[in-house]
């Protein structure tokens, strides 16, 4: 991830901001403020934007009928396995290689694939991203910036301030760790973790320890 040079204090509310515009500017992202965005129900705990999910998925398995999508959304909305790792590689395998699904065609049951992804057509997938998404489950959390593809978190920012002293990259690390005691579901679908302070940006998966973290960079080495 590039590096910006400011010659005022920087805050994170300005950083989040930057990281949005950047996305949205550079990568043709679409984005949404959290509170705005309708949720299913008063309770915060929609883990996906169900209509952009929904509408992509449609699309990307435009071969079959509703009731399979149906099927791959329930599925994917209730991971079960254990421990959040555990869950965690059930969802990734999904990303990979897709939710087999039964579903009842009018005449009789059908076995078949939904995928998640098209990654053969990228410009196939919807891209947002999301700052101050509300999320409860064991508290309430509202993380920083997340990256949904075709209405799934897959990633998520923690962002410190580069003008506070006594915070770090570190610190967004340990934040990260909490979301994942508070707001588990949220992490099931995660791809990878981005912690930033701007001066420096790791990416690391939710089982790894800091130290595992590796620097961001573009593919010019930046």
């Amino acid at each position: 991830m590039a590096h910006y040079e400011y010659d005022f204090a920087i805050d994170e509310d300005f950083y989040e901001k930057a990281v949005i515009e950047h996305l949205c500017d550079n990568q043709d992202y679409v984005h949404l403020y959290g509170p705005d965005v309708p949720r299913s129900t008063e309770e915060y705990r929609d883990v996906f934007l169900f209509d952009i999910l929904s509408s992509a998925l449609e699309r990307i398995n435009e071969c079959l009928p509703r009731a399979a999508v149906e099927e791959a959304i329930l599925k994917i909305n209730n991971v079960e396995g254990g421990t959040l790792a555990q869950r965690n590689e059930i969802f990734n395998d999904y990303l990979q290689s897709g939710v087999e699904v039964r579903y009842f065609d009018g005449k009789e049951e059908r076995d078949d694939i939904v995928y998640l992804i098209d990654f053969d057509d990228p410009e196939n997938n919807d891209f947002h991203v999301v700052n101050q998404w509300t999320f409860v489950e064991y508290s309430e959390k509202r993380p920083d910036v997340i990256i949904f593809v075709n209405g799934m978190p897959l990633v998520m920012f923690e962002l410190k301030s580069p003008s506070r002293e006594e915070v770090d990259a570190s610190d967004a690390y340990l934040q990260l760790r909490a979301y994942m005691q508070h707001i588990p579901s949220l992490f099931v679908p995660n791809v990878f973790c981005v912690m930033s302070d701007m001066s420096s940006t790791k990416v690391g998966t939710i089982t790894a320890d800091e130290d595992r973290y590796v620097a961001w960079k573009s593919v010019d080495g930046d």
